[in-house]
């Protein structure tokens, strides 16, 4: 790839060095090279993606005004509604599907003058943890194609690995931002809930839900997330975001602590790479202490509650009348919904959407989804208490590097156990980053980093310092 981050990238561009359509036309071409190896693209937007930098080179001739990111090419999640675009959650029930609107995540990455090459591959409507559970097949890992992913958004990590755009976006409800960003060996960004707006993103689990970006580094990252976040009126749960937000003065050194209970029960080999990364930090002079928090243990079982019961509710809609595909063949109302929903639906959705129903009726919901909030509310409470003496948090993305294609797909528990790690983040609506890391057997690993809600300033601080502390040289993708 000629160009690896988005400054130069842009520099470039306005120098007249690359013009707009030779910069998307390469990373078409990268996509047409790839792809075939990965499966990460959906639906190839090719055509009117180099209309619109054509566009953008003449705006630029003439002198008229540009966005941020003027010819700037990504791919994003096909969660996103992008109008006239088909958009089907990777899910048959969505096949064809084509949405009316464009949502307002992706329109103002549009706005800026971003051009979107591909919508991506994911897990059916965002939930697994490998992208494996797409209706439309799984996608490999650039990295390794025996392994996957990760997930859901699978898709996006895999795609901007392989050099297929210079970001992506995608949807994080439990990890599936950073998840995939460990596994894949990229920057992945799940910002405070309600920083940018879910207006156009087919809503899944809503009080966990958030949008974010995967990226080469830090700082390119915190552009894209920049230019998404703020107010919306479309999305009442937004909220507002000041000028400087994301450059608030960091005016000493942040306070940095491990959270223990994330490193207690890693394997040796996952033990030796965090040991190694937090002794090149603390050669760097940074004094990172060590944290427990007494109920974090309950994030993951609280999660499996919570996710599956707002899943059910948010899913309900999709009965072959309402909304979605329809099987024709049935001859009353109940039996159109029963067999639209076992035809349609994969498996993973299917399991969840029975879990959540199960806890949410009459009987269960106070053995369950009671007190799954409760613990939530206890989560959030430690995760105060602990930001009270410290700025950021840190330790593992993931339990393990990228594991093998099939490995736990018959395998429910241990595919969410994958998520042991960044669940907590959601629970509590605080600010998390995935910052890549060398792994075992020249795999990537991803190095987990916290701040309080609202904290992305201090977040993409201390980030923006051990990527250049730690200097991560990863193996490149040949594909």
């Amino acid at each position: 790839m000629t160009y690896r981050d988005i400054p130069s990238a842009l520099m470039a561009l306005e120098s007249g060095e690359v013009t707009a359509e030779a910069l998307v036309q390469e990373h078409i071409e990268r996509m047409e090279q790839a792809d075939p190896k990965i499966h990460a693209v959906l639906t190839s937007l090719a055509e009117q993606a180099l209309e619109q930098a054509r566009d953008i080179d003449r705006r630029r001739q003439t002198g008229e005004e540009l966005g941020g990111l003027a010819g700037i090419p990504f791919t994003a999640k096909d969660m996103f509604l992008l109008r006239d675009v088909r958009m089907t959650a990777a899910s048959k029930m969505l096949d064809s599907f084509f949405a009316p609107y464009t949502g307002t995540a992706i329109g103002k990455l549009l706005e800026a003058d971003a051009v979107c090459i591909a919508k991506v591959n994911q897990d059916e409507f965002a939930q697994g943890s490998s992208t494996e559970f797409s209706a439309y097949g799984a996608t490999k890992n650039p990295r390794d194609l025996e392994r996957v992913p990760g997930g859901t958004s699978g898709g996006s990590a895999a795609a901007l690995a392989a050099g297929i755009g210079l970001f992506s976006i995608g949807t994080d409800t439990g990890g599936s931002i950073r998840q995939p960003a460990a596994y894949c060996g990229v920057v992945g960004v799940k910002p405070t809930y309600g920083l940018v707006s879910r207006y156009g993103v087919v809503a899944v689990v809503s009080s966990f839900d958030t949008i974010g970006p995967l990226a080469h580094t830090v700082d390119d990252a915190k552009l894209v997330l920049s230019i998404m976040a703020g107010r919306d009126r479309h999305d009442a749960t937004t909220i507002e975001v000041a000028d400087d937000h994301f450059d608030t003065p960091i005016t000493k050194q942040p306070r940095v602590a491990i959270l223990q209970e994330y490193m207690d029960g890693l394997s040796p080999e996952m033990t030796a790479v965090y040991d190694r990364a937090l002794d090149q930090l603390r050669e760097s002079g940074w004094d990172i202490e060590s944290v427990s928090l007494k109920n974090i243990g309950l994030a993951l079982p609280a999660y499996y509650i919570l996710n599956p019961a707002e899943i059910s509710s948010n899913l309900e809609r999709y009965d072959g009348i309402r909304y979605g595909s329809s099987d024709q063949s049935a001859d009353n109302l109940l039996v159109t919904y029963t067999q639209t929903r076992g035809s349609f639906f994969g498996p993973e959705v299917a399991r969840r959407i029975m879990t959540g129903t199960y806890v949410l009726s009459a009987g269960y919901y106070d053995a369950y989804y009671k007190k799954a909030m409760q613990a939530r509310t206890l989560i959030r409470e430690d995760f105060e208490q602990a930001f009270a003496n410290y700025d950021v948090l840190i330790g593992p993305t993931t339990p393990s590097a990228a594991f093998k294609l099939g490995e736990h797909t018959s395998d429910p528990v241990a595919m969410y156990l994958e998520d042991i790690m960044t669940v907590a983040a959601n629970l509590a609506g605080i600010p998390a980053l995935s910052l890549p890391i060398e792994g075992p057997d020249e795999l990537p690993a991803g190095l987990q980093i916290m701040a309080a809600q609202r904290g992305e300033a201090v977040l993409f601080d201390v980030a923006g310092r051990f990527e250049r502390q730690l200097a991560t040289q990863l193996k490149a993708v040949k594909l």
